[in-house]
C-alpha cells in the first residue's frame, strides 16, 4: 500500500474548509504571525511618535511603508518566518528578526533596537489574540450568527398563526404556533448575541512579570502605565492594568462560555426541528440528485440539522475546554495556554460549520400546516385546561356550584382520546353562565392559541 501524500487531519481543514476557510484569514498560525507583525510594527511607531531615546518621529511615508508590511503579508512572509522559526525555535522570535530585515529593508537600521523593544513574548502575544479573535469574531462568526438568527425570525413571522400541538414532556398539551415556538429561540438567540457584541478585548502591554520593570530602568521619565494603555487601545482593545506575565485570559473565557451557549440553544432548536420534522410538521425539500439513504430511495434525512447538533457539541467541547484552561496560570507564568489557544478556530470553526447548516437546513424545509391541523383535530382533549380554568372562574363569580372544577375534567380527559361532539355535550351540560359556556363551545383546538400570534412582534 502507498502512502498518501500529506492530508489535513481535521475535517475542518479538509472537507469543510468551503464553510469555515474564512476564520483561517484570522485564527491560524499565519492569522497569528500577522498580528505580531503589527502589534510589533506598531509598538515601534508608538516609541518614536513619543521620542524614546532621542528618537525623531517617523515620516508618514515611512509609517506607511511599515503598515504596508502588514497589508502585503503572504505566502513569501509565512515561508520566511518559517525558515526563521526553524532556527530561533521561538515564534516570537522570528517575528522580531522578520520585523528587524524589514527595518534594513527600508533603511532604518538605526531604530532596530526599539524592535520588540522591553517586550515579553506574552506583551506580543496577548494583543494578537485579542485582534485576532475579535476579528473573526466580528467579522466572520457573528454575521453568520445574526444571519441564522434573522432567519429563524423571518420563519416566525411566516409562520406566526400556523396552529400546533404543543407537546410538553412529548404529550399533546396546549396549542400554541410554529411562529410563536421559532420567536422563542431567535429572542434567546438574539440576547446572547447582544452580549457577545458588548465583549471587552482585553491586552496588556507591561512586561516580565506585569510591572513594567525593564521599562522604568531603561527609561525612568516615562509613564509607562499610560504608554502602556494608549498603546493596547490604539489597536481598539481595552487595557488590562493588572495582571502577571500573561494578560489574565478572563476576557476570552466569558467570550467562549457565551458562544458555548448561543451553542447549545441552536443545538436545542436543531433537535426541535429534526423532532417537527420526524412528526411530519415540517417536509424537507429534495434536492435534485441527491441521495437520503444509500439503501432506501424513498427517504429524504434531515442531515442538516443531525450535522449541526453534532457540530456544535464538538465546539462547545473545545470552548468550554479553553475557558476552564486559559483561566489558570501556575505562579506568575506557565505555558498550558500557547497550545490550548492554538485551538481556538477549532472551537469557532465547528459551530460556524453549524451554523451553515442551520442556515442551509431552514431553506430545506416547508411547513405542512395541513398536517398541523389535522394533529390538533385528533387532540380535543387539549381544551380540557381551558374549561376547567373558565369554570373556577365562573365559581368565583357566583355563577356555578361545581366543586373541583380539575378533577371533573381530569375524570373527562384524561388518558383518553375525546372528541368534537363529546366535548360539545359535555360543555352543554355545564352549570356555567351563559357567556362562558358559548366562548368554550366556540373554541376548536386550533383557535385555542392565546396570544402566540401577537408574541412573535417581541421579536
Amino acid at each position: 500500500m502507498t502512502s498518501l501524500p500529506p492530508q489535513p487531519l481535521s475535517p475542518l481543514d479538509g472537507r469543510y474548509r468551503a464553510a469555515v476557510g474564512d476564520l483561517g484569514e484570522h485564527l491560524s498560525e499565519a492569522g497569528l504571525n500577522r498580528a505580531r507583525v503589527h502589534v510589533e510594527i506598531e509598538w515601534l511607531i508608538a516609541q518614536t511618535d513619543r521620542g524614546f531615546f532621542g528618537t525623531s518621529p517617523l515620516s508618514e511615508h515611512q509609517k506607511q511603508a511599515l503598515r504596508q508590511v502588514v497589508a502585503d503579508f503572504g505566502q513569501p512572509d509565512i515561508d520566511e518566518l518559517g525558515s526563521l522559526e526553524a532556527t530561533t525555535r521561538h515564534d516570537v522570535k522570528a517575528v522580531e528578526y522578520y520585523v528587524r530585515r524589514r527595518l534594513s529593508d527600508l533603511g532604518l537600521d538605526a531604530i532596530a533596537e526599539l524592535t520588540h523593544f522591553a517586550c515579553t513574548s506574552e506583551d506580543i502575544n496577548n494583543l494578537s489574540y485579542a485582534i485576532t479573535v475579535r476579528d473573526a469574531v466580528q467579522q466572520v462568526w457573528l454575521p453568520k450568527y445574526r444571519a441564522v438568527v434573522a432567519a429563524i425570525a423571518e420563519l416566525a413571522r411566516e409562520h406566526r398563526d400556523a396552529s400546533m400541538l404543543s407537546r410538553t414532556h412529548g404529550q399533546p398539551a396546549t396549542p400554541s404556533t410554529m411562529g410563536k415556538e421559532l420567536a422563542v429561540f431567535a429572542h434567546r438567540l438574539e440576547r446572547i448575541a447582544k452580549q457577545i457584541e458588548a465583549t471587552e478585548y482585553l491586552g496588556k502591554f507591561s512586561g516580565a512579570t506585569g510591572t513594567f520593570s525593564a521599562h522604568v530602568v531603561a527609561l525612568p521619565d516615562a509613564s509607562w502605565p499610560e504608554v502602556s494603555r494608549e498603546f493596547v487601545t490604539s489597536l481598539g482593545l481595552d487595557w488590562n492594568p493588572l495582571t502577571t506575565q500573561i494578560e489574565s485570559h478572563d476576557w476570552q473565557a466569558e467570550l467562549y462560555g457565551k458562544v458555548s451557549h448561543a451553542n447549545r440553544v441552536l443545538h436545542n432548536l436543531a433537535t426541535d426541528i429534526w423532532t417537527y420534522i420526524s412528526l411530519g410538521y415540517f417536509r424537507q425539500i429534495p434536492a435534485a440528485g441527491a441521495t437520503g439513504s444509500s439503501t432506501m430511495p424513498h427517504k429524504v434525512n434531515p442531515i442538516r440539522f443531525e450535522n449541526a447538533e453534532a457540530n456544535l457539541e464538538l465546539s462547545s467541547a473545545v470552548l468550554d475546554s479553553l475557558a476552564a484552561t486559559l483561566v489558570t496560570s501556575r505562579l506568575q507564568r506557565d505555558l498550558t495556554d500557547s497550545s490550548a489557544q492554538r485551538n481556538i478556530g477549532v472551537g469557532f470553526g465547528h459551530s460556524l460549520l453549524a451554523l451553515d447548516n442551520i442556515q442551509r437546513g431552514l431553506t430545506e424545509i416547508d411547513l405542512d400546516r395541513e398536517l398541523l391541523l389535522a394533529d390538533l383535530n385528533g387532540n380535543w382533549e387539549v381544551l380540557g385546561e381551558a374549561i376547567q380554568t373558565v369554570i373556577r372562574g365562573e365559581v368565583v363569580a357566583g355563577r356555578s356550584t361545581i366543586s373541583d372544577p380539575y378533577a371533573l375534567l381530569k375524570e373527562l380527559t384524561r388518558g383518553k382520546r375525546v372528541g368534537a361532539v363529546e366535548l360539545a355535550a359535555f360543555v352543554e351540560g355545564l352549570e356555567i353562565g351563559d357567556a362562558a359556556k358559548q366562548r368554550l363551545l366556540a373554541l376548536t383546538p386550533a383557535s385555542y392559541t392565546g396570544l402566540a400570534d401577537e408574541l412573535v412582534d417581541r421579536l
